[in-house]
């Protein structure tokens, strides 16, 4: 039996004496797009930021593919395949396309596939393709979106964690990224996702977990969240 992508358990951490994340387990099998959904303040960015090696935990383990990240730097999680593209994409607006790409393949495993991994960044988002030379400042916010989870791409992740992808742009811009996004996960690489556009990725999502009050309250397919009468009245409105 395959160990799991990304295993968190009995996760805890706060901010000085501040209480944050409380006794959090999640489990992402390889393959998986997971999502992640939970009001504003529920706990979801200092998961990923903790995930991502820039906040400690106080207590608990996180495990990818079997090997413990919660004690290695940032640099350290990146080099172990755990990569996010952040909220807000965190471009260099005064570089080209090309150049904000290629800083995602600077660890060594990425950078020895970088020009193949670049061919499946462009053959996902052609545009960027076509504008590689133009300063990213150029392009939409949509367009920017892509850059961001191309450059995250481009450091071969074991698992993708995209935080909140949408935000901010327009309702056909969403549906292209998250086709896009659709389409890395069939290329087999492991999702995690973080989104308030609850209907849509719990649409496309193999497996959801609902964050409340720093604890995971609710986990099942997407299907099932979707069907589920709390959720639906308390995410959707319905």
């Amino acid at each position: 039996m395959s160990k799991p992508a990304l295993e968190v358990s009995d996760l805890s951490v706060g901010y000085g004496d501040v209480s944050v994340l409380r006794g959090l387990s999640l489990s992402i099998e390889p393959g998986q797009l997971v999502a992640l959904i939970g009001a504003n303040g529920a706990g979801k960015t200092t998961l990923l930021r903790t995930l991502s090696g820039l906040l400690k935990t106080t207590a608990g383990r996180i495990r990818l593919g079997g090997n413990e990240l919660q004690s290695l730097r940032p640099h350290q999680v990146v080099e172990q395949g755990f990569v996010q593209s952040p909220e807000g994409k965190q471009l260099f607006p005064s570089m080209s396309i090309l150049e904000n790409l290629l800083i995602g393949a600077h660890i060594k495993r990425a950078r020895a596939v970088r020009d193949q991994t670049l061919k499946e960044v462009f053959a996902l988002f052609p545009i960027l393709e076509e504008r590689q030379h133009l300063n990213a400042s150029t392009l939409s916010g949509g367009q920017q979106q892509m850059v961001a989870v191309g450059r995250a791409l481009m450091a071969k992740p074991r698992v993708l964690a995209l935080d909140e992808p949408s935000l901010g742009l327009a309702p056909i811009m969403v549906d292209r990224l998250f086709e896009s996004i659709a389409r890395i996960r069939d290329l087999g690489v492991t999702v995690l996702v973080i989104e308030q556009n609850v209907f849509k990725v719990l649409q496309m999502a193999d497996r959801g977990y609902v964050l409340e009050n720093g604890r995971i309250s609710m986990s099942g397919s997407g299907a099932d969240l979707l069907a589920n009468a709390h959720l639906r009245a308390t995410y959707l409105g319905m």
